[in-house]
């Protein structure tokens, strides 16, 4: 069995996609399709930078799902449906997004629209500088809410991402964060360090966030994936577009349960995780997370060319 994952931001790169777009008249639709939601020449951005003004939260959300759409829809271009080869749908973060859209729950403009809306929002949320988001690496998640209740002392601080095992990033207040390192070293961590990050993400301090997108989502058509979509928050299926919309905004301010949805999907059978997009993170964690999963990035022609051969 297979399922479908989709990428979340730090996978962007200056030029993702476009090949995708050369190839394709259906991936260069999709590009076409996420400029005019926007209502401006985001391809452009994408394909030749500055990486600086890609890497910017409101950018690299729209961006990514764009590309991964592109990916999926060169797929589709060569009469293999979603449906055909996943049997569920996972994605880090906004890839969430991009999960849905696939799975035609979301419109692709409306995606566009919702995490360009969702980068701003998530950056407004906390002032610049006050907040902070680092990596712990070797703890486990029990451990790592540890350092975090530890550091917290009054401020927010908390496990915002279960990656896999012995990969946990913690997100609050920049002096809680600051706090929070020596403590998982003495608690063992084999590495404690700040991330490069314009906002602390999945976290109490994005209510503000939460609240934005709670209201543009009530206004956005959400119907029922064509197949399960594993939601970031509670790890586990989802295809009703009413308990949808109420993960999505949970997902602002929620963990990324990112190791149990991937161990659900292995326990359930899946053997192969099919990376839809940019990069090749989330095949990377796969054999972290489960040592008899293969992840395989699908993310230029060749890729999509030797994945449609390969199921016949």
């Amino acid at each position: 069995m297979r399922a479908a994952v989709f990428p979340g931001q730090g996978s962007q790169a200056v030029g993702m996609g476009r090949a995708l777009a050369e190839a394709s008249s259906e991936a260069r639709a999709v590009f076409d399709e996420v400029d005019e939601a926007l209502g401006e020449k985001l391809s452009d951005l994408i394909w030749n930078g500055p990486e600086d003004a890609l890497t910017l939260t409101e950018n690299a959300q729209p961006a990514l799902m764009a590309v991964s759409l592109a990916a999926m829809r060169s797929i589709e271009a060569r009469g293999v449906k979603l449906a055909d080869f996943a049997s569920c749908v996972a994605g880090h973060s906004l890839g969430e997004y991009s999960a849905l859209a696939a799975s035609g729950a979301l419109a692709i403009g409306d995606a566009a629209k919702l995490l360009r809306l969702r980068g701003k929002a998530m950056q407004a949320a906390a002032p610049v500088g006050s907040g902070a988001m680092a990596a712990l690496l070797g703890l486990d998640i029990e451990t790592a809410e540890a350092v975090a209740a530890e550091a917290a002392q009054g401020e927010v601080c908390e496990a915002a991402n279960d990656n896999a095992p012995g990969q946990v990033v913690i997100s609050g207040h920049k002096t809680a964060i600051d706090r929070a390192l020596p403590i998982a070293k003495e608690k063992g961590a084999k590495r404690a360090m700040a991330l490069s990050v314009s906002a602390p993400f999945h976290c109490a301090l994005m209510q503000p966030a939460a609240e934005a997108m709670e209201a543009a989502l009530a206004e956005t058509t959400i119907l029922a994936p064509v197949v399960p979509v594993i939601a970031n928050v509670t790890a586990t299926a989802v295809q009703d577009p009413d308990e949808i919309r109420k993960l999505l905004v949970a997902q602002v301010t929620g963990r990324v349960r990112w190791r149990e949805s991937i161990a659900s999907m292995a326990k359930d059978g899946v053997t192969e995780l099919v990376e839809i997009g940019a990069g090749k993170v989330l095949s990377g964690m796969a054999r972290r997370i489960d040592a008899g999963l293969v992840g395989r990035p699908i993310g230029a022609p060749e890729d999509v060319e030797a994945f449609a051969a390969a199921l016949g």
